[in-house]
């Protein structure tokens, strides 16, 4: 319904915008989300399949990817908050698998030519993705580090691992670090690291620890890292682009999806599954400034830490692929330092996005089961929050 704060003249220029892409068959359907003032607009178009019969609806569970990179920070923070976890904290302690790491000389070089590592990874190295390991942006085994990574099973990808934390890391172990802990951005690989940090500091599953201390109290109870049984129904498929002739094909079938089932790891990087008012939940948490109802997630100071940026000039400049001109990076979220100052979310590789923006006092989440298949941001996801803003009457 249209309120105060969503014109529905507006709402409806948004949702033809985004029916455009239903119409032109880019996108089988999808789900949009805006929320003002405790104002919420939601509209579900098109269908969950290809030539299905079975509509889009408000409660469409749709796999997050990278959207849970910011949960995981909220998780670590929250153990921070008890003394469990502390920020200048090297990790050997909880993760020995780390300690005394070795740093390749040059990115070309072979995996056995290094130096030690001038100190050590830091938890918040793993919460700025500044340890000194992840997502090399090259074609695929340009360089030995990045043919090693895919060998053992640890490159960055669109599924989450198919090894146990224990296996997984000890892996990532035996592999030197691309750079000096803290003086690179690399995508990734710290937040699944960070998930496995927040398991053992727990003694507990991160499935749990999320569930109890994150998705009960903020009623967030179609999120985890697997879909049951009795909800598969509410997971559409999810579909790639061919290369080369750009027809959708599916990359995930609800009935035999990897979702269908507990993982083996359950990725802090992106393993999660979640919906729209689910997600929205997390994110107007942010916006309080820790705070839901009566429950009190994170205190003020720590997410005002978490959606601040952490890197440095030049940090961003080597990363422009994700950051632009305009923004830099906080714990598990983008922060906008141009176009909308104070503005922070991320978007999902599988075909979603979310901002919250406190200036505006606005969320905005796209859900759509498309792969993200150039560095570029998807057009959908551009003329999602054009649409969004335009939609604010002031």
């Amino acid at each position: 319904m249209a309120t105060p704060g969503l014109p529905k003249e507006r709402l409806r220029r948004m949702h033809d915008v985004m029916a455009g892409y239903i119409d032109r068959h880019e996108l089988p359907g999808l789900v949009t989300l805006v929320s003002r003032r405790g104002e919420v607009h939601v509209d579900a178009i098109g269908m969950k399949a290809i030539g299905g019969s079975d509509p889009m609806r408000h409660d469409t569970i749709f796999r997050i990817a990278s959207m849970t990179k910011v949960i995981t920070a909220a998780a670590a923070m929250i153990l921070v908050e008890e003394c469990k976890l502390r920020l200048d904290e090297p990790v050997d302690r909880l993760l020995p698998e780390l300690a005394d790491r070795r740093v390749l000389k040059r990115l070309d070089g072979p995996l056995d030519d290094t130096v030690p590592a001038n100190r050590p990874i830091t938890v918040h190295d793993l919460l700025t993705l500044r340890l000194g390991i992840g997502a090399v942006m090259a074609p695929p085994d340009w360089y030995p580090i990045q043919t090693a990574m895919n060998e053992l099973g640890l490159a960055p990808g669109a599924n989450p691992p198919s090894h146990t934390p224990d296996e997984w890391l000890k892996r990532l172990g035996s592999l030197p670090l691309i750079h000096q802990p803290g003086a690179k951005w690399l995508y990734h690989t710290g937040s699944d690291i960070l998930g496995v940090l927040i398991a053992r500091a727990a003694g507990q599953s991160l499935a749990d620890f999320f569930r109890e201390r994150i998705c009960e109290p903020l009623g967030m109870k179609d999120t985890g890292f697997h879909v049951p049984a009795e909800k598969l129904a509410r997971l559409p498929p999810s579909y790639m682009a061919n290369p080369v002739t750009g027809a959708l094909t599916v990359h995930d079938e609800p009935g035999s999806s990897r979702w269908g089932r507990p993982p083996a790891f359950p990725s802090g990087g992106g393993g999660l599954v979640s919906t729209v008012d689910d997600y929205l939940a997390f994110c107007q948490m942010m916006l309080n400034k820790g705070g839901h109802g009566r429950e009190r997630i994170l205190s003020r100071p720590s997410v005002e830490l978490m959606t601040i940026n952490h890197l440095t000039p030049e940090q961003t400049a080597e990363n422009c692929l994700f950051f632009g001109d305009s923004s830099g990076w906080g714990f598990g979220v983008a922060v906008d330092l141009a176009t909308v100052p104070g503005r922070f979310g991320w978007n999902g590789g599988l075909g979603t996005s979310g901002y919250s923006d406190p200036g505006k006092e606005l969320v905005g989440i796209l859900m759509t089961q498309r792969l993200i298949d150039s560095p570029q941001s998807p057009g959908v996801y551009r003329d999602f929050w054009t649409s969004a803003y335009q939609a604010i009457d002031d």
